[in-house]
């Protein structure tokens, strides 16, 4: 069984049998159709031809969930709509770029982030309801079409190994365990980290398997090259039978930033987010720095982190903490190094019989020096 960090799915149902008579707050037309957009999502059916096909998660319907009422709402309050399918092409154009340029806030006078995710979740609504409509031979225009979706980079909380190491100097036991952890592994928290039992540990603890059934993309087996002894030493002191971590993930971030804190103050780190704001996703981040320039092949680094395609190197890692690295030997190419070799090898094979030569050479002289020096005592 897969453990549930956030209880998406008890969330989810709870909120679904809330709403069967509606959606409060929202029109009876955009109820009707974000609650058919939903269920059809929850089922896997009528999936664009450009997403994933199958049912979506439901810490994702959660999400599609709070992002459609959002739509509803402010495109109700904005356009007079009351059902988001009869959205123009200009109003929401004009609302996205609205949202960009902070006309349209938060309820606390904030700016919206990640714009991008926003302008994903209506595009592939937009989508849904064209594939329904086209199996009623109606054809919807694409108003998503030209929609900006490209992906804005979030700000992370950028470690060094020195910084990560003075944090575990002042942390709770339990907390210098998770972030040793963490930073060794790379593993996604919560919903990998939390599903990690002390059977999945192989090896005297020096490995670490993935399950595949908790895994956003795929399982996998990976070593563990910092935190070996302190996981098998906690294991064992604690009696963990089970999982290894119970601990819940708002109160474990909570903790994290305090101890950012108190241990590296309020400043911003390279990656634009200050210290304080550290949780244990940014250690995801962190950990594909530290491995990025340790690892050999960029396909063992993706299989370490759980990741299909190889622009998630950059994204997470930045190339932050990276260093030229080359030196004299990588000047030359691969054949000119092998002539380079075979020349040296060569060489000292000369050296070696010039050498067994003079040391025979001088094997008969001293030979010679012997019979001159017998032949002069005779004379004498």
């Amino acid at each position: 069984m897969k453990l549930d960090p956030y209880k998406s799915k008890e969330k989810y149902l709870n909120w679904k049998e809330k709403t069967k008579e509606g959606i409060q707050d929202i029109t009876k037309s955009n109820s009707d159709i974000i609650k058919q957009y939903l269920n059809d999502m929850e089922n896997g059916i009528n999936i664009s031809t450009k997403n994933v096909k199958g049912s979506r998660s439901y810490g994702r319907l959660s999400n599609l969930k709070e992002r459609m009422i959002f739509f509803a709402k402010k495109f109700e309050e904005l356009y007079k709509i009351n059902n988001l399918i009869e959205t123009t092409e200009e109003q929401l154009f004009s609302f996205f770029s609205d949202m960009r340029n902070g006309k349209i806030k938060k309820v606390n006078g904030s700016n919206y982030m990640s714009i991008d995710t926003y302008a994903k979740v209506f595009k592939a609504f937009w989508h849904w309801h064209q594939k329904i409509n086209r199996k009623k031979n109606i054809d919807i225009k694409d108003i998503t079409l030209d929609l900006d979706t490209k992906q804005e980079k979030p700000k992370w909380v950028y470690l060094t190994e020195e910084q990560v190491r003075k944090l575990c100097n002042k942390a709770k036991y339990e907390y210098k365990i998770l972030i040793m952890f963490l930073f060794d592994t790379g593993i996604r928290s919560p919903t990998e980290l939390m599903n990690v039992r002390i059977s999945d540990f192989y090896n005297d603890f020096k490995e670490l398997n993935i399950r595949d059934e908790i895994s956003k993309t795929f399982g996998r087996k990976i070593k563990l090259m910092l935190c070996s002894d302190l996981i098998k030493e906690y294991v064992k002191e604690n009696k963990i039978k089970d999982y290894l971590f119970t601990l819940h993930p708002s109160v474990a971030n909570r903790y994290l930033k305090r101890l950012a804190f108190s241990v590296l103050g309020d400043s911003e780190s390279l990656a634009g987010k200050r210290y304080n704001e550290l949780t244990m996703y940014d250690f995801r981040h962190v950990s594909c720095c530290y491995w990025l320039p340790r690892y050999k092949s960029e396909s063992a680094l993706k299989y370490r982190f759980g990741w299909k395609k190889s622009d998630k190197i950059h994204y997470y890692s930045e190339l932050l903490g990276m260093k030229d690295t080359i030196n004299e030997d990588d000047m030359f190419i691969d054949n000119s190094k092998t002539e380079i070799e075979k020349r040296l090898e060569k060489a000292e094979r000369d050296k070696e019989i010039l050498t067994e030569k003079v040391i025979h050479i001088e094997k008969q002289m001293n030979k010679i020096l012997e019979l001159v020096d017998g032949l002069w005592k005779k004379i004498n």
